[in-house]
């Protein structure tokens, strides 16, 4: 029998993360649970009102970028934490699958649990009267997936030098921060403004402000989107440096 393929191996890799995610309690309620409360939530009150056509055109777009650094940052920070201290980063990292194999498969996780995520959100935010138009899933749709490459990097560089639980609490604790104060839910205009001028530099603020003007004007927001890229790069070549297998 021949062995299998990389991409069958990355495929598997990445199924297997995928179902680990979407079978812990936790990050389910963490990916799927709270984004869906906040949806709800910010589409009966009145905090935006004034800031588009309707509340759930501008509550839409922030609780899918929230989403998506729930899966990218909190939920592969969590897991990789995990992994690393009981040695299977190690143990994959031996196997023909490899060190790029297991990042890969992880990624391939991260993009079929930000599609499961994208469908149910976006079908309630549906049902609440969100009427995306093609253009703005055009944009938003690639920009969502940028967000998550950066998140992700951010959650592996947490994991792979962190004690896991420091990066439980790290981890958990951030998300609570950028997703009340750091622009990606709420707008820049609905944050203190003490921090105002800081939030459009932070990933979860220029991610935010990226999808709005995405799905919102059907356009590009070209400073945000650079924002997001540095952060990508960045993160990414600090993981890629500091990156402890065991």
């Amino acid at each position: 029998m021949s062995a299998a393929t990389l991409t069958r191996r990355v495929w598997q890799q990445g199924r297997y993360e995928t179902l680990t995610m979407l079978r812990n309690g936790e990050q389910l309620t963490l990916m799927i649970v709270l984004p869906l409360l906040a949806l709800v939530g910010l589409t009966v009150t009145p905090l935006l009102d004034g800031l588009g056509p309707a509340r759930v055109d501008v509550a839409a777009p922030g609780v899918l970028a929230l989403c998506t650094m729930s899966v990218g940052f909190t939920g592969q920070g969590i897991a990789t934490g995990f992994d690393r201290r009981y040695g299977v980063l190690r143990f994959l990292s031996t196997t023909p699958l490899g060190r790029g194999g297991l990042i890969a498969g992880k990624v391939v996780a991260v993009l079929v649990v930000l599609a499961v995520q994208i469908v149910v959100v976006g079908g309630v935010a549906v049902v609440l009267g969100w009427r995306p138009a093609g253009t703005g899933l055009l944009l938003g749709l690639p920009l969502l997936a940028l967000g998550a490459a950066a998140f992700t990097a951010l959650g592996l560089l947490i994991a792979g030098t962190a004690r896991p639980e420091a990066t439980l609490a790290v981890t958990n604790l951030v998300w609570i921060l950028l997703g009340v104060m750091g622009g990606i839910v709420l707008p820049v205009e609905r944050v203190p403004a003490a921090i105002a001028p800081l939030v459009g530099f932070l990933p979860s603020g220029a991610l935010g402000d990226a999808v709005r003007s995405a799905f919102l004007e059907g356009s590009l927001n070209v400073p945000a989107a650079v924002v997001l890229v540095l952060w990508t790069v960045l993160a990414g070549a600090a993981a890629t440096r500091w990156f402890r297998w065991s």
